[in-house]
């Protein structure tokens, strides 16, 4: 049986029971989905997922919305966070455009699934038409269809939207019928007057559609054009037996909202940080999972995705190429 072979293995490292910590249920894990004593890491994937969103227009970011289209130019030049990251760790890095409301020029490295100029205003309507969501859906869906032709099988999904974690709040107050004070945390770096005007906003749009129960109704509803993409896309690599990394408080977001459809898809999910953002830790807790990283990061991007990659690669590494204490001829203990 594989789970007793593996735990065999860890166990029998030249270093005491358990004495790896967190790396060791890692490599577990890992050996499980790839059904192998000797998994490899290949090719590894980061894609960004930038779109905008209506809701930013009633004031729940401390920044204008003509920044996501802005970030989207510097990840395009190499010079944001998550491209120094990638570059560091030598995974290769996609943009995709799932719906920022600005018309980029031709010739760019950009990925286009834009199903449409920015999500409506939550305020007024759903933030999708049911088309809308269903098309976003299977975008994300071919992106990973076309990276696994590379042979990559560890892939991580970060995302660029002002306004995105207003939508995840929504999403997961619904999710989790959780109230909105303890869903809503600062985002782009709020002070404490204008969190308060967000819960406020957020709190009336949930009440706008109090009979929205189903995860896809509740991402089509309250969700965004980069946060269904990513949804899709997590389907996606699932559904080819990839390993997810999963970043912040959005990516854990999506991947719950997924989950309350799939609960399997956790098999093969590495949730990578605990962000900063103050709901994040009380959305793992609700998902049952424990972050690798804590470095109070809320950047988003897939910046914990890449900067927890070479933990994932040491798991690996000391399950294939640690010595056991008979390999050694080290002494057990009796």
């Amino acid at each position: 049986m594989l789970a007793n072979e593996l735990q065999h293995k860890i166990d029998f490292k030249t270093k005491p029971l358990g004495a790896l910590g967190v790396l060791e249920p890692l490599a577990h894990k890992i050996g499980m989905v790839q059904q192998t004593a000797f998994p490899k890491l290949l090719n590894p994937h980061m894609v960004v997922f930038a779109a905008d969103h209506g809701i930013a227009a009633a004031g729940v970011s401390a920044y204008p919305q003509e920044v996501t289209y802005q970030m989207v130019m510097n990840f395009l030049g190499g010079g944001a966070a998550i491209n120094v990251f990638c570059r560091q760790n030598d995974i290769e890095i996609k943009i995709v455009d799932a719906g920022v409301n600005f018309d980029f020029p031709e010739g760019l490295d950009l990925i286009d699934k834009k199903v449409r100029k920015s999500s409506r205003n939550i305020l007024e309507e759903p933030a999708m038409t049911v088309e809308e969501y269903q098309q976003a859906l299977e975008n994300g869906r071919s992106v990973v269809a076309e990276i696994v032709k590379t042979g990559c099988n560890i892939i991580g999904f970060g995302e660029m939207g002002i306004g995105n974690t207003s939508a995840s709040s929504l999403m997961m107050s619904k999710l989790f019928d959780w109230p909105m004070a303890s869903c809503a945390g600062r985002g782009t770096g709020l002070n404490d007057e204008q969190l308060q005007n967000k819960i406020n906003i957020l709190s009336a749009a949930l009440d706008q559609y109090p009979d929205i129960t189903g995860a896809d109704e509740i991402a089509q509803t309250f969700g965004g054009l980069e946060i269904a993409q990513m949804m899709g896309a997590m389907e996606e690599a699932f559904r080819r037996n990839m390993l997810i990394m999963v970043d912040g408080f959005i990516a854990t977001a999506a991947i719950a909202t997924v989950w309350k459809k799939n609960p399997d898809i956790l098999k093969n999910c590495i949730f990578c940080h605990v962000s900063d953002e103050n709901a994040h830790q009380q959305l793992l807790e609700l998902l049952g999972q424990k972050a690798l990283l804590n470095f109070s990061l809320r950047l988003g991007e897939g910046t914990g995705c890449a900067l927890a990659y070479p933990v994932i690669q040491s798991a690996v590494n000391f399950l294939n190429d640690m010595s056991s204490f008979e390999d050694a001829h080290v002494s057990n203990k009796e």
